[in-house]
């Protein structure tokens, strides 16, 4: 089997996660790109005879490097994406692939232009009952979706001030400035994973409970969570979360079908409930059928102590499986740039009280004009040091102010939050 020579682009966070499934799905790390030393210098230790830069121009030269796992800030993946498919480099991108719409199309081009493969790294839809719910409704017996829901569920003890710390350093960095709509691909990508269904149109409309606590640390927008609706290319519906902050930390799934439904349970148990109408249950399964898929017994190991329910091993093999047989990945660049859509139109409806925005496929070019120069953004880019271009929020009185960001960086900076 072909090792894969792949660099990492960000080793502080997310990158460093896949050290061990790059390497036990026959991967070789050969490089290594961040702008602090200190995350090289940990990572080295880590890996012991790996390259390591502070420039990315120099990281996208390394020589024989096969691909590159881009994994710096969550906004700003694309422009790193497009120089590799430039240079005929594979890319993983972590989500989302595109923090604007004019970076979506640049980066669909580069893609089409390139002869390397470009995959979207989004782990959820491989959780395990992610699969079987795949597998159960590709297997026909539901009939078609109608309606799905997808909720991802991770609200923060708003009085854990090292936590918040480690998340949200300063008032500039990005998941200080997060829109709800933003941050989708957990709700999003499952669902369209399990269905095939392709959202075309996009409403939202936010959850309004600003955090309030004795240590005057709160998160920069006042929505706990996005409603986001989506009509589908099969006339099926969507209803989704960003990365929500009410009810307790679950991550839940549900498709409604003509015949029946079948949803993972809320207690984390990754037990499935697969339900059929009295009149629709197929041979071999009862009305309601309670039960816990298991991993095979051969790959059981590696997947569990993988990360994300084993999403992120997937995610490796998944990549690598692509390269190795020369085939286009399931979460392919048009794939990545319909689930960045759906959260930039998405906020954009929440400003706008639940307009609704069409969805653009980047497989055509009108759609491509369409954007092409569409630029704004919430968020500060540490890239160009461009400031936002539109709110954060539709509440004018939780709009990012210098006075509010200066208070943040303070408490989150002095002993009296310790």
């Amino acid at each position: 089997m072909k090792k894969i020579r792949i660099g990492i682009l960000g080793v502080a966070g997310r990158g460093k996660s896949f050290f061990d499934n790059i390497l036990v799905n026959d991967g070789e790390i050969v490089a290594v790109c961040d702008i602090w030393q200190p995350n090289l210098d940990t990572a080295k230790r880590t890996l012991g005879d790996v390259a390591t830069y502070l420039d990315f121009n120099d990281f996208i030269e390394h020589e024989g490097m096969d691909a590159i796992l881009v994994s710096n800030y969550f906004h700003e993946h694309a422009p790193f994406a497009i120089r590799a498919l430039e240079k005929n480099v594979h890319v993983l991108s972590e989500c989302i692939s595109n923090g604007t719409m004019a970076e979506g199309v640049a980066l669909v081009r580069a893609a089409e232009r390139s002869n390397a493969i470009y995959m979207l790294a989004e782990n959820y839809p491989f959780m395990i009952f992610n699969q079987e719910m795949r597998r159960v409704y590709r297997g026909g017996t539901l009939g078609k979706v109608l309606f799905a829901e997808g909720e991802y569920n991770h609200p923060l003890d708003p009085n854990g001030v090292k936590y918040i710390r480690e998340l949200c350093p300063h008032s500039k960095h990005w998941r200080y400035q997060l829109p709800r709509a933003y941050y989708i691909t957990h709700s999003l990508a499952p669902l369209m994973y399990i269905t095939g269904s392709r959202p075309t149109r996009v409403c939202a409309l936010p959850v309004v409970a600003p955090m309030e606590q004795e240590n005057g640390i709160s998160k920069g927008v006042p929505e706990r969570a996005a409603i986001i609706t989506c009509l589908n290319d099969d006339n099926s519906v969507y209803r989704v979360t960003g990365c929500a902050a009410f009810g307790s930390h679950e991550n839940s799934y549900r498709i409604c079908a003509e015949h029946g439904q079948i949803e993972n349970l809320r207690d984390g148990s990754s037990r499935v409930l697969l339900n059929y109408d009295s009149w629709s249950v197929p041979e071999g399964r009862e009305v309601h059928n309670l039960y816990k898929p298991e991993w095979p017994e051969e790959t059981r190991a590696l997947i569990e102590r993988s990360g994300h329910g084993g999403g992120d091993f997937f995610v490796i093999k998944e990549f690598f499986d692509c390269i190795r047989e020369n085939r286009r990945p399931e979460f392919d660049v048009y794939f990545a740039t319909t689930t960045a859509s759906v959260a930039i139109l998405g906020h954009r409806s929440m400003l706008e009280n639940g307009v609704p925005y069409d969805i653009p496929d980047f497989r055509n070019e009108d759609d491509r004009a369409k954007y092409e120069n569409d630029k704004l953004s919430p968020f500060y880019n540490t890239l160009d040091g461009s400031e936002p271009t539109i709110p954060q929020t539709n509440f004018p009185e939780y709009n990012m102010t210098p006075e509010k960001m200066a208070e943040y960086d303070r408490k989150i900076n002095t002993s009296e939050v310790e």
